[in-house]
């Protein structure tokens, strides 16, 4: 609908088709093909998923990339809560510096925010100096290529795909409801648990699969970060294809974290429809 009147459904199909051919061609047919090479090349069957599966390397670095990936959204809504909370009771310029903080780092390039990371956990880096100076070590600390350091700069990239979801939660249910349940004599952690954690549930929910799904499937920082010590299935995927030249067991590792990634989406649309339902009844 636009200015009042509606589409025909050829209309709106027209109006998207080009946007559905872009996926067509960029997404849709390089990803069908890749996972046909995996079934098919180099005989029919499921031989390239079965020595993805039953390899204990390539498992390590599955099991790691969802560790990493259920440890950064984890941190992620740890940090991301206090300021949506601070931005949905703000108004005026407090609201607009906060929300430029959370915006602005979209606006840089991820290689530039990594880059900083390795600045400051490297060996002779900012926070090692820091360390030094406060007499709190002797000998800089590897901060640098750990499972740790990886958590810490993804969770900061992906912090404000946390954020935005959680403030719109937030900024949606009215002062009024905490201040009535605090004048009816619920203590402040019954008040969250009772009244503000299931209103913002939709926005947690939300936020924690955007940023797992977008952590399960992060290049550039892992393999800054945590090089070939933390590799994470993304990195795996780009080494099959890029030094070993075998699409075919690539396209197995796609497939794979494809069939994930759909029963997770799967899971997080049920426990929508219960949310909805918990909240009707």
């Amino acid at each position: 609908m636009l200015g009042g009147r509606r589409f025909s459904p050829a209309a709106s199909l027209a109006l998207a088709a080009p946007f559905l051919l872009l996926l067509l061609v960029v997404f849709i047919l390089p990803l069908a093909t890749l996972l046909h090479e995996s079934l098919f090349v180099p005989s029919p069957g499921l031989g390239n998923y079965a020595h993805a599966l039953e390899e204990p390397v390539y498992l390590r670095v599955m099991l790691r990339t969802l560790r990493i990936a259920f440890l950064v959204t984890l941190l992620a809504l740890v940090l991301a809560w206090p300021l949506a909370w601070v931005m949905s009771r703000s108004r005026g310029l407090g609201l607009a510096l906060l929300g430029a903080a959370v915006l602005l780092p979209l606006w840089t390039s991820v290689l530039v925010r990594t880059y900083a990371w390795m600045v400051l956990l490297q060996r002779n880096g900012v926070i090692n100096q820091m360390l030094a100076r406060l007499g709190l070590i002797e000998q800089p600390v590897r901060l640098l290529y750990t499972e740790g350091a990886v958590v810490l700069a993804m969770a900061h990239v992906l912090l404000p795909f946390m954020v935005l979801p959680l403030y719109s939660a937030l900024k949606g249910i009215p002062e009024d409801y905490p201040r009535a349940a605090q004048m009816l004599g619920a203590s402040p952690w019954a008040t969250f648990r009772e009244v503000v954690w299931p209103l913002c549930l939709p926005g947690v929910t939300s936020g924690c699969l955007m940023v797992f799904l977008l952590a399960l499937g992060f290049f550039v920082t892992p393999a800054l970060i945590g090089g070939p010590q933390q590799m994470m299935i993304a990195t795996l995927v780009s080494q099959q294809v890029r030094e070993l030249l075998d699409w075919p067991f690539a396209g197995a590792l796609v497939g794979i974290l494809l069939a994930f990634v759909l029963a997770l989406v799967l899971l997080f649309r049920r426990a929508v429809r219960l949310d909805r339902f918990v909240g009707q009844a």
